[in-house]
């Protein structure tokens, strides 16, 4: 088997669509050698600033010598983005050699309950850091927490960095029902902390913790633990990402002691693209990519071009998948552009640019948008902006980072993201 007959395989499995559950992944590591319990965890749940906080966890363990693997997604360009160690990808022909190894098992699964996408990746994952003996995995949820692959682990810590709308159809439709969700993750006398400030979605918090015996912490303050550190990644909202990250480490002294000199080594090296990641062209031209695609997010993105970027006259490039928030998306982010180009996300969910073209010139009658057929044509018409920002989905920006020669191209893998049709067993209420 080649990598891209791995990755074809891989796309395959999307036929199976997302499951909620966790029997098929418990079985499925059973038979790959119970992988999970020779590994420890920090567990990473949360609506937005998931990525950024473990970004930020993994940057510090390492810099205090922990040999760190970090499980995320989506991916931006390569499905390798998803498993890495010490911030290094794994290798293709680790990729290839994992695929040859989950596909007998996947023998033992009846019809109607094959292993999804998400749950054979995920176990993939945990047999690689198991195998490179990783002193400490950040390990980020996929979809919600209590039902997610993710979710067959026992943490030293768990985390849930916020609760906002988002995944309605999957998680519920109110902050309490997704807090439930989240908090899922939660284990028996395992710490948690969070910096959800959301009184329905605390208070769900709250009862679980209790009910599990779990220490709470609840971090208020986004300047708590972080005034006399520089933070490398931009943008307001990061510190208190960072101070989530450092009550984390507190909170793990006594099992992972880390210095404060390492803690700020981590701080200030730490990187996670496609978070108000700034890209100055050769033209001189001045791009900001974020991969704000709920209203909570475009609310982030929103503070941080008011405040840092106000001087700037704003070209926007958005696209949005269809199944998101794209109308509020569009109210909070449109009134900041003097130009507007709208653009498909590649992927079959993507909102039609025609129809969000139509909703930000209601939003903001002064600017002229056009909707573009590609991603390329926008740029190309933006070509004489001094600055643009690209957002409203992170497949987008992963697009961006493609096109303007950030990255190797691998486009081919950006559809492992994508799931076809709806999941294959109800989210259970």
């Amino acid at each position: 088997m080649s990598y891209p007959e791995a990755i074809q395989f891989l796309y395959g499995l999307r036929l199976f669509g997302a499951k909620f559950g966790l029997e098929n992944t418990f079985q499925l590591a059973a038979l790959a050698g119970h992988p999970q319990e020779k590994l420890r965890f920090i567990h990473v749940a949360g609506t937005n600033g998931k990525g950024s906080t473990c970004a930020m966890l993994e940057s510090i363990y390492r810099a205090a010598g922990l040999r760190v693997g970090l499980f995320t997604s989506p991916h931006l360009v390569s499905f390798r983005e998803r498993i890495q160690i010490n911030r290094h990808w794994i290798g293709q022909d680790d990729v290839v050699r994992l695929v040859e190894e989950m596909k007998p098992l996947f023998m033992h699964f009846p019809d109607g309950h094959h292993p999804t996408f998400f749950e054979a990746v995920t176990v993939m994952a945990l047999k690689f850091f198991a195998e490179q003996k990783c002193d400490l995995v950040i390990w980020e949820t996929g979809l919600g927490g209590r039902l997610d692959a993710t979710n067959i682990v026992t943490p030293l810590a768990t985390v849930i960095t916020n609760i906002q709308l988002d995944h309605q159809q999957w998680l519920g439709d109110t902050l309490g029902k997704i807090a439930a969700e989240k908090a899922g993750i939660i284990k028996p006398g395992v710490p948690v902390l969070t910096a959800t400030d959301e009184p329905e979605a605390l208070t769900v918090i709250e009862q679980t913790a209790r009910e599990k015996k779990a220490p709470l912490t609840q971090v208020r303050s986004s300047e708590f633990g972080v005034r006399n550190l520089e933070l490398r990644l931009p943008g307001e909202h990061q510190k208190l990402n960072a101070a989530l990250a450092l009550a984390v480490v507190e909170v793990l002294q006594n099992q992972i002691p880390v210095t404060g000199e390492k803690i700020r080594v981590g701080l200030q090296t730490v990187d996670w693209p496609g978070r108000l990641q700034l890209i100055t062209r050769d033209s001189g031209q001045r791009v900001l990519l974020d991969g704000a695609h709920n209203p909570a997010g475009a609310k982030t993105l929103s503070h941080a071009l008011r405040k840092d970027f106000s001087s700037q006259r704003m070209t926007l490039v958005l696209g949005v998948l269809q199944d998101k928030d794209w109308q509020q998306i569009c109210e909070t982010l449109v009134p900041l552009a003097a130009r507007i180009f709208t653009v498909p996300v590649s992927s079959g969910r993507s909102a039609n640019p025609e129809e969000l073209a139509e909703v930000c010139r209601k939003t903001n009658p002064s600017a002229g948008v056009i909707a573009c057929h590609s991603l390329g044509q926008a740029l190309d018409q933006a070509a004489r902006g001094e600055f643009v920002v690209i957002t409203g989905s992170l497949y987008l920006v992963g697009e961006a980072l493609e096109k303007l020669g950030r990255v190797p191209a691998g486009s081919e893998e950006r559809g492992l993201n994508e799931w076809t049709g709806a999941p294959s067993v109800p989210l259970p209420g």
